[in-house]
């Protein structure tokens, strides 16, 4: 059983127990880039360094690791950001030694300076209390998801679960994968595909051409990135696969329970089907802030990205006292943003705790954040969430999966029922009540209820969050 703080002990990964300390406690939401690089500063100046991932191994989505025994390098698995993938891995190789790594655990919720936990490394029946003295919470992002008919037929997946299939399982998920949605992460994982000898049907953008150009005046501030997407598209159509943009799904189509293709609006107005057995789909990211809201930290509304961010100062710092976000859970930037987040994480932890910061090493962290800001908001404008086609979801689509509501019963909940705002409807209709809490069907709700309100999104709120934060098992004694 975890243990309290003050000299008490802790379980460390596989039981083993770890030397008593007396350091400040600092429990690490995640092992991506912004926790790694956190925990791996924050262990270096001496405070007692607490880890907690739900994967087996640290690198998170980005760089997440394939299983033992997997033969592809990391040249194949990671390309262009091969080598940073390779030092992250090795840099939290290093450090595993001289922290407490927990390896798949959910904090499933957080209050009051302790975090609860489930998994390998938690009490009896995997559940365990963490103590902790601060707070630095790295959860990452999810697929940001615009339903639409048919989308939940078996052969539908987003575009960051078709990823993992291909890094972690070493599979594609369809014989023929057809790409939709929008942002940098649809060419990414359509080039993956594609040079993994996947067939890819197609790569459709939501974004209209034009609305690229208008964003370039921002872009500069990111050129490799922007190379990086230039190239992914260019080997794209080198292997003849046709790249539309201004296109949206209509319905997947199939015979049998089998996907058999996808309808499509062309940005001419044209209605097509293309052939496929597989669709990956998303329209973007969305930070992970329920572990964030349940810690008390306010939140305000960002008009770019259309999402509620956790309030931070430039360092991470979140409103509540002795809590910290770091990468794309404290607002969608990118990897490299994510490493310098945590880093900026960790030093406010160790100046708040009365250490010596190198505030030289701290500006120089801030300025590269905010060119990284600058070039995710032009992004944001290059690649928007297509809001009215999400508020124009029809009634007999399937909005929320995780308990089959329709966007029409939805509709009703806030027309017949007077919901006018967004806990209200989700009461209502139980619309977020589902296995995902809302993670998939949030986005798109959002907009149903502020199209159907006449109002912008910021005025209908934001749906707030509940523990367990992701499904967790009943165990009874």
């Amino acid at each position: 059983q975890d243990r309290g703080r003050h000299g008490r002990q802790d379980r460390g990964r596989h039981g083993r127990q770890d030397r008593v300390v007396n350091a400040p406690r600092v429990l690490v939401v995640g092992a991506g880039p912004a926790g790694v690089r956190a925990a791996e500063l924050l262990a270096a100046n001496g405070m007692h360094v607490i880890v907690a991932d739900e994967a087996l191994r640290a690198g998170g989505q980005i760089y997440r690791r394939a299983p033992d025994g997997f033969t592809r390098p990391h040249e194949t698995l990671y390309g262009f950001e091969a080598a940073k993938a390779q030092a992250l891995h090795d840099a939290f190789d290093r450090l595993e030694r001289v922290i407490d790594y927990r390896p798949e655990t959910l904090i499933w919720n957080v209050s009051r300076g302790v975090a609860h936990s489930h998994g390998e490394t938690s009490a009896a029946g995997g559940y365990g209390e963490i103590p902790y003295d601060a707070l630095v919470i790295a959860s990452g992002a999810h697929d940001r998801v615009v339903p639409f008919a048919g989308w939940t037929m078996p052969g539908v997946y987003t575009l960051g679960g078709a990823q993992v299939a291909l890094k972690y399982q070493g599979c594609a998920v369809g014989r023929r994968v057809l790409f939709c949605g929008s942002g940098p992460l649809l060419y990414l994982v359509a080039y993956q595909y594609a040079r993994a000898g996947a067939v890819v049907a197609g790569v459709l953008d939501s974004a209209r051409f034009g609305d690229k150009l208008r964003a370039l005046k921002g872009l500069p501030a990111g050129a490799a990135a922007l190379a990086k997407g230039l190239f992914y598209m260019a080997a794209l159509r080198a292997r003849g696969i046709v790249i539309e943009h201004g296109v949206l799904p209509v319905e997947a189509l199939g015979h049998g329970g089998r996907l058999a293709g996808l309808r499509i609006l062309d940005a001419r107005g044209g209605v097509r089907e293309i052939a496929c057995d597989a669709i990956a789909t998303g329209y973007g990211l969305t930070p992970d802030t329920r572990l964030a809201d349940l810690a008390g930290c306010e939140f305000r509304y960002e008009p770019d990205s259309r999402t509620w961010l956790p309030v931070t100062d430039d360092d991470g710092r979140a409103t509540a006292a002795g809590v910290y976000l770091a990468g794309d859970g404290a607002g969608i930037a990118g990897a490299d943003a994510a490493e310098i987040r945590g880093a900026l994480a960790a030093y406010a932890v160790i100046a708040d705790r009365g250490g010596s910061v190198p505030m030289a090493r701290v500006a120089d962290l801030r300025r590269r954040l905010a060119r990284a800001r600058r070039f995710a908001t032009a992004l944001a404008k290059g690649f928007p969430f297509p809001h009215e086609f999400a508020a124009a979801i029809g009634d007999e689509t399937i909005l929320c999966r995780c308990e089959s509501i329709s966007a029409g019963e939805f509709r009703a909940a806030i027309s017949d029922l007077g919901a006018g705002e967004m806990n209200r409807a989700k009461a209502f209709s139980r619309v977020g009540m589902g296995r995902c809490q809302g993670r998939v069907c949030g986005a798109a709700a959002t907009e149903v209820i502020a199209a159907a309100l006449n109002v912008d999104p910021e005025a209908v709120g934001r749906a707030r969050g509940q523990a367990p934060v992701k499904p967790i098992p009943m165990v009874g004694k």
